[in-house]
């Protein structure tokens, strides 16, 4: 087993060109399943991985009161993890056929409305702190075009085309696309360029304070930092950025299509879970304005 998961991995960094993040999750669900198998079941062969083997462990995750996510997660990596085995021929079925699944939580995304967006935005451009031009560059990027922070800290300078307004993002599988960037990012994205040391092309767009790439962590860091200057009384990530892009623009009429295509999502209905966001905007709006509601 140790030696088929090895391969997995493999295959999922060579073939699917997964990003680290990815291929540290699965790594870790399929170490869970192994010990668990080495635990209960130490003598059972490949073939013998059928589906009560998969329900124990189902039941095994449940009993550890894990959130529902994880353990969907877990499930869709050992999803991937047997059907590769039946490709390569290790086993002749996944124990998956004809197992019923949990159903994922609907939950609606986590977005700031527009007035604590800009609240938060303008603290950030008159702030006269060392980095305040880098912060506010990056935060506004994240708003403007939606990035996932593993996409925005792998941006390179000349990713951004100030004069075209787009930036070059590289998304999962590394699959490349063209993102529109708002005029107000752009002019937060020259200052910074300007002011800080120039470097040669290829350098990373965004700096720590050694000069290096700045790091996903790092991203988040300054995220944190200048939300609770905002006094932001939410739990806020970089992906409220994200979300709080795709639903402003929906709120506003943009395509669903079209925002399907910015952010970089396989599959529509994936951003169609914002339109039950901006219908209850919507809501709450005609409650407001409607003068019988």
């Amino acid at each position: 087993m140790d030696q088929l998961i090895q391969r997995f991995l493999l295959y999922l960094r060579a073939e699917r060109n997964v990003s680290v993040h990815t291929l540290r999750a699965y790594r870790h669900d399929l170490t869970e399943f192994n010990a668990f198998l080495k635990t209960k079941y130490p003598r059972l062969s490949m073939e013998r991985h059928h589906r009560l083997v998969i329900r124990d462990y189902l039941s095994h995750l449940h009993e550890r009161d894990l959130q529902r996510a994880t353990i969907l997660r877990a499930i869709a990596v050992l999803r991937a993890f047997y059907k590769f085995l039946v490709q390569e021929g290790v086993t002749s079925q996944t124990p998956f056929v004809g197992l019923p699944m949990p159903k994922r939580e609907k939950r609606l995304p986590r977005y700031l409305a527009e007035e604590e967006m800009n609240r938060l935005l303008e603290l950030v451009a008159q702030s006269d702190h060392k980095w305040a031009p880098r912060d506010a560059a990056l935060l506004e990027l994240l708003y403007s075009s939606g990035l996932r922070i593993q996409e925005l800290c792998q941006l390179n300078a000349e990713d951004i085309d100030l004069w075209s307004g787009q930036v070059r993002v590289f998304g999962k599988g590394a699959k490349e696309r063209m993102v529109p960037v708002g005029e107000t990012a752009l002019k937060r994205i020259h200052t910074y360029l300007a002011a800080r040391p120039k470097g040669v092309r290829g350098t990373p767009l965004f700096l720590n304070p050694h000069g290096a790439r700045l790091s996903d962590r790092g991203a988040r860091w300054v995220v944190s930092r200048w939300v609770r200057q905002a006094a932001l009384q939410r739990n806020i990530s970089p992906h409220t950025f994200r979300h709080s892009f795709a639903t402003h623009l929906l709120s506003h009429g943009c395509d669903l299509l079209a925002v399907q295509e910015m952010l970089g999502h396989r599959n529509l209905v994936t951003t169609q879970t914002y339109t039950h966001v901006t219908a209850e905007h919507l809501k709450k709006v005609y409650q407001k304005a409607h003068p019988r509601a």
